[in-house]
């Protein structure tokens, strides 16, 4: 192997030491959580040892980034996430390689995913990114959808060709009653998800936790965590 596959294998043991960890103290079974591996500004040569070393999810949140590499990539047996803010502009790029988008926060976004998936006969799987500091209505800091919004929305996902309603996502807030309060917040998004499933009950993914917070999200219920640095390394600063 070479040295960064060597440290891609060591790092990616160390994460699935930590989720396996998780699982025992929640009480729940490894296989019910996803690792998606976060690997945005990191070259397509490391989602080729990646998947050498057994993922099969990875996220891209950037679509200048992601569609070349998911290009390069093409004949791997992968799953792509996107999980950044999708601009309606990119939704033609993005759909040509995202099996799942899991940051739809609005109807305008919702209908252009929907079109195109239709254009070019794909399913795409869609979550809902939950924001938790934006109170009941209005739009987080970071994008998403308020608490208050989520049964509209989710049921304009449902009746949209090409389109399937996965679950909820959210990123912890920096800032409201949830700054700082992991633990809380991905409560809350289960409780949130409890709520969906009632209407949808095959949206049973819950997308929480990244590299500082997977233990939280694990004990929460969390279905999928979204890891970057922890497999990857610390990404140089930009600028």
């Amino acid at each position: 192997m070479t040295d960064r596959k060597d440290e891609l294998a060591v790092n990616l043991a160390k994460v699935e030491e930590r989720i396996a960890a998780a699982c025992v103290a929640a009480g729940r079974k490894r296989e019910e959580v996803t690792l998606v591996v976060v690997t945005k500004t990191y070259p397509a040569s490391d989602v080729r040892f990646l998947a050498e070393l057994g993922v099969r999810d990875v996220a891209e949140n950037k679509d200048q980034d992601a569609a070349p590499k998911a290009a390069e990539c093409a004949d791997l047996s992968l799953n792509w996430h996107f999980v950044g803010q999708l601009q309606t502009n990119k939704v033609r790029s993005v759909v040509g390689y995202a099996d799942v988008v899991q940051s739809v926060d609005r109807p305008k976004l919702v209908t252009a995913l929907s079109r195109e998936a239709v254009r070019t006969g794909r399913e795409i799987g869609c979550l809902l990114q939950v924001a938790l500091d934006a109170g009941e209505s209005g739009r987080g800091e970071r994008g998403g959808v308020a608490p208050g919004g989520i049964e509209e929305l989710a049921d304009l996902v449902a009746d949209a060709p090409g389109l399937r309603i996965g679950g909820l996502m959210t990123v912890a807030p920096l800032t409201g009653e949830y700054a700082g309060r992991q633990q809380a917040a991905f409560g809350r998004l289960m409780d949130l998800s409890t709520d969906l499933r009632r209407a949808h009950p095959a949206a049973n993914m819950v997308s929480a936790g990244m590299s500082a917070d997977l233990e939280q999200a694990v004990a929460a219920g969390a279905t999928h965590v979204r890891v970057g640095t922890a497999v990857l390394g610390v990404r140089a600063r930009l600028g």
